[in-house]
């Protein structure tokens, strides 16, 4: 297998190192057992198991990274990567991109096809059709439910297999066949989800849900969420020259089709009203187009509990004044304890209003105006809900009753937004312990356009070869340790602490996630991140005007402009917890970038069985400026290098994500399964025939073993 390989040395610079191409490039082919070579060090001879990882590979129209245009490379169909170090000196790699039905329709859509009037097209991190609903597109995360250990039966724990959700953050959660790496069912029937937009009915769901579950597996109960935001929350972000005569009328034609309204001059009409007398959006006119609408389009957020095989729980999630919990930005992450479940609106954007921040991703001089009027930083704060789990008693199961059950959440504001958090799972007297990533001035959702211009004077257009690239932070990453007191939802403890150069961007999280007992730890006593760096060619101008003025800043705008020109490189660090202090420490060589670091444990015996939470190896990939590579650490001392480097010629993965481990992998052996057409029948019934035929035609076939199970 060969492939056309472009130079992917960057060129010398003044300035700092340059973003290696790597990370923006990758194809969409589907491996089975290939052999990898180890280019430098050894393969440790107690490294075992099998490593998951995913990420998003650009669509079925782009046929790989990058993109042509600039559009970001968050937004792609989801490859699954499984690293297989199951034969003694040796690593495979099987891939698959992950296909959901609206994969199919995506497919059957594309330009030139019979049913491209109803193509899906990228707005920001959304894919999106005006017929035909919302990519579910599967690219971000992994949960792992380890089967639950019978003590008295060895044998029965020997062939009991793991479960492995693939995630995203918008729509359901599907499982995996650990083995083939194809989807088996998605959890949850469509009638159990709620839509953020009811109207038009949708045959693929707007479905906010969160990348990030959390599985007990003390109690075998996963946690997930499904929100939404009211109109009011989606439209009040559009600002008063929205109403104005210079922008296009398909702008609102398109915001008209979002919110379900098919009144866009009626809609027109009703901003411009609006600005004449109050210079902006007000409730009583969102009010307004909600009774034209016929729709109440309220906040919601629900709390989701599931067994594992039956129907879903769920909780209307509303504060202490009988409030609804408003979600603002979006749920990437959720955390639980042994008595809580913690939410917290994340840092980054994502359903519906990511239409609104790409409205034209085709026409660039559109798309600059509109991000230009529609943008916004993200929230500077991290507003966290506390939920009691022994509060979710008798919760609605929505598949067979549509009375819902309320239950009470604590609200907390803690400054510094947050991607990515984790808890302890003890909380003695009821203290919860939170470990936070703060990614500070940083919008990692946005992307760098053909648009943009270098924040350095004389401000000249950014590179094309770094299109699609997320822009730099305008501020440095801090790491959180929080003690909160579950009981009152009050903070009783903090300390937060950063350090150049090690800090600037945290991105992803690894740590010890099972014993050798086969539980999770009880407590997170080290905790490995890795860091983006700072790097001079995406330094915007639009990133730094946007966060010119935030309220956290740390480290002066000019300060952080001269450390981009000379580039702060890309590290992997593990934060000792208690101490809060970094006890290790890796720097990337100039113009390589690590991530997705995975803990694996060494393989233990009797003679040498510990519990200790650097007794293993951090596999993290990094993009060099030759290729895509993966790096294996010893966790307990990174050292000066790696202990060995893996990589083959046909492997090129882009921008990776999450990861997972298993120690072994086999065919699904769940009952659990939601049928594909059974599943949608009530949606494609309120369709156009066209459409219905589309279906029969175009989707259900993929699915017809799935049909007969």
């Amino acid at each position: 297998m060969s492939e056309e390989i472009h130079n992917l040395n960057p060129s010398t610079s003044s300035s700092g190192p340059l973003v290696p191409e790597s990370i923006l490039t990758a194809n969409r082919w589907e491996l089975t057992r290939l052999e990898l070579t180890i280019s430098e060090g050894k393969l440790p001879s107690d490294i075992h198991g099998h490593v998951f990882l995913i990420a998003p590979v650009g669509t079925v129209n782009s046929g790989g990274l990058p993109f042509p245009n600039g559009q970001s490379f968050f937004n792609g169909d989801g490859m699954i990567y499984r690293l297989d170090f199951d034969q003694q000196g040796q690593v495979t790699i099987t891939t698959r991109l992950v296909k959901p039905p609206d994969y199919y329709a995506d497919r059957a859509t594309r330009p030139g096809t019979d049913y491209e009037k109803y193509q899906f097209r990228n707005h920001g991190i959304t894919r999106f059709s005006f017929i035909l609903g919302f990519r579910n597109e599967l690219n971000t995360a992994f949960l792992l439910m380890p089967s639950r250990k019978n003590n008295k039966n060895s044998e029965d724990n020997e062939n009991s297999l793991d479960r492995l959700l693939v995630t995203y953050d918008g729509g359901r959660p599907y499982e995996l066949d650990t083995e083939t790496l194809e989807i088996v069912t998605p959890i949850g029937s469509n009638q159990e989800w709620k839509a953020e937009i009811n109207k038009p009915i949708f045959p693929f769901k707007p479905i906010l849900s969160t990348a990030h579950p959390a599985f007990d597996v003390n109690k075998g109960e996963m946690f997930t969420v499904n929100y939404g935001r009211s109109i009011f929350n989606l439209l009040q972000t559009l600002p008063v020259l929205l109403a104005l005569e210079k922008l296009p009328d398909a702008i609102y034609h398109l915001i008209a089709s979002i919110i379900g309204f098919a009144g866009a001059n009626t809609l027109r009409s009703i901003l411009r009203e609006n600005l004449r007398w109050t210079q902006g959006l007000t409730k009583e006119v969102i009010q307004i187009i909600q009774k034209l609408i016929g729709e109440d389009i309220a906040d919601f957020v629900y709390l989701i509990r599931w067994d594992g095989q039956g129907n879903l729980e769920r909780w209307n999630l509303r504060l202490p004044d009988g409030s609804p919990v408003r979600i603002e930005q979006t749920i990437h992450q959720i955390g639980i304890t042994k008595d809580y479940v913690i939410l917290m609106d994340t840092g980054f954007i994502m359903g519906v209003k990511q239409v609104f921040n790409n409205l034209f991703p085709e026409n660039d001089e559109a798309a600059r105006i509109l991000r230009q009027l529609l943008e916004r930083p993200n929230l500077p704060d991290s507003h966290i809900y506390i939920v009691r789990r022994s509060d979710l008693e008798a919760g609605q199961f929505p598949a067979c009753s549509e009375e819902e059950v309320t239950v009470l959440a604590k609200k907390l504001t803690i400054p510094l937004s947050t991607a990515h958090f984790l808890v302890d799972y003890e909380n003695p007297e009821g203290q919860i312990t939170l470990h936070a990533a703060h990614i500070c001035a940083w919008n990692v959702a946005d992307g760098v356009r053909k648009y943009d211009l270098s924040a350095y004077p004389p401000h000249d257009p950014i590179s094309d070869r770094i299109y699609s690239m997320e822009p730099n932070e305008m501020d440095i990453s801090r790491l959180g340790r929080y003690v909160i007191d579950g009981r009152t939802g009050k903070l009783v403890q903090s300390k937060v602490i950063h350090d150049s150069p090690s800090t600037w961007g945290l991105a992803l999280f690894a740590y010890r996630d099972r014993l050798t007992s086969g539980m999770p730890p009880k407590r997170l006593d080290n905790i490995y991140w890795n860091s983006f760096g700072l790097w001079h060619e995406i330094m915007t101008n639009f990133a730094l005007e946007l966060y010119e003025d935030y309220p956290y800043r740390a480290i002066p705008v000019e300060d952080v402009l001269d450390l981009a020109k000379k580039g702060v490189p890309s590290h992997l660090i593990r934060l000792h917890t208690p101490s809060m202090t970094i006890a290790d420490c890796y720097h990337f060589p100039d113009g390589h970038i690590g991530t997705s670091p995975q803990f694996i444990p060494r393989t233990s015996s009797k003679e040498d069985s510990t519990d200790d939470s650097t007794h293993g190896y951090i596999i993290c990939t990094v993009f060099t400026p030759h290729g895509s590579e993966f790096w294996i650490f010893d966790g307990a001392n990174f050292g000066q290098k790696p202990l060995c480097k893996l990589s083959h010629p046909s492997l090129r993965f882009g921008y990776s994500l999450h990861t997972a481990w298993l120690p072994k992998i086999g065919g699904c052996q769940s009952s659990y399964n939601i049928p594909v057409k059974p599943d949608f029948h009530k949606l494609i019934a309120e369709q156009s025939p066209e459409i219905q035929q589309f279906f029969d035609k175009e989707v259900y076939p993929n699915f017809q073993r799935d049909s007969q199970k």
